[in-house]
């Protein structure tokens, strides 16, 4: 899955390599001419042969040591030429990758990324950081928000099931059944939002009755009555003071 965020009016994909984020260079000099060359550029740069060969010994286990030293006594040297398919396939490299495709380009972990970044620029790289920390804390709110939702889900099933156990008699007919059900479901439909499912859909002709929850307490009031209201298959009247 790949995310994008704007840095001062560019456009740069972040993507998931081995549950790591990873930033594309590629993107990062789109909009500088000659942009693919510079980034060949900065890899032949001597210190950042030093920075890609102490990452990799630090977070790859794989790494080719004997081989990184080679490459890092010929940098700086006129002679000396590396590309980024020539630097992973020699040392066994993770921290920079090329991908094909649709989101094709060369990607860098995003401490690299970063680091490439001040190359190119301080100012660029103060805002890729900002952007990218504003992309992180979107998906750390969307994920909270999914597992909450996920929860809900799994304590409806198990509360209705203590329902079905504990409140319901044996022999009931479906009509019967489904106004015990419909009771124990209005107990948090008017603690929460102040009205019954039926007061609902009279006020809402023609639509079905769905739950909005107005606030994130809300939400919370109702996984936390699923979760202490279930084991026992409360009745109505605990549950609702419980609830006040």
């Amino acid at each position: 899955m790949a995310g994008k965020i704007d840095v001062q009016g560019t456009v740069v994909t972040v993507i998931s390599n081995n549950e790591e984020d990873y930033i594309s260079m590629t993107d990062m000099v789109r909009g500088i001419e000659n942009g693919p060359a510079l980034i060949e550029k900065w890899l032949r740069n001597k210190n950042t042969i030093e920075f890609l060969g102490i990452w990799e010994e630090i977070y790859n286990q794989d790494f080719n040591s004997p081989e990184f030293e080679g490459i890092k006594n010929e940098a700086g040297l006129n002679r000396f030429i590396l590309s980024v398919k020539q630097w992973v396939e020699k040392t066994r490299a993770v921290g920079i990758v090329a991908k094909a495709g649709r989101y094709g380009g060369t990607y860098a972990h995003k401490d690299i990324a970063f680091e490439f970044a001040s190359w190119i620029s301080p100012k660029f790289k103060l805002y890729l950081i900002k952007e990218f920390q504003r992309l992180k804390d979107e998906e750390r709110k969307q994920m909270g928000w999914d597992i909450r939702r996920n929860l809900a889900k799994i304590n409806y099933r198990i509360h209705t099931d203590a329902i079905k156990e504990n409140l319901i008699p044996a022999k009931l007919s479906i009509s019967q059944v489904n106004l015990i059900y419909a009771s124990e479901a209005d107990v948090l439909n008017v603690a929460l939002f102040g009205k019954t499912a039926k007061q609902w859909r009279d006020e809402h002709p023609g639509s079905a009755f769905s739950i909005d929850f107005p606030s994130s307490s809300s939400f919370d009031c109702f996984l936390f009555h699923r979760s202490i209201n279930t084991p026992m298959g409360s009745t109505s009247k605990k549950s609702l003071l419980l609830l006040q």
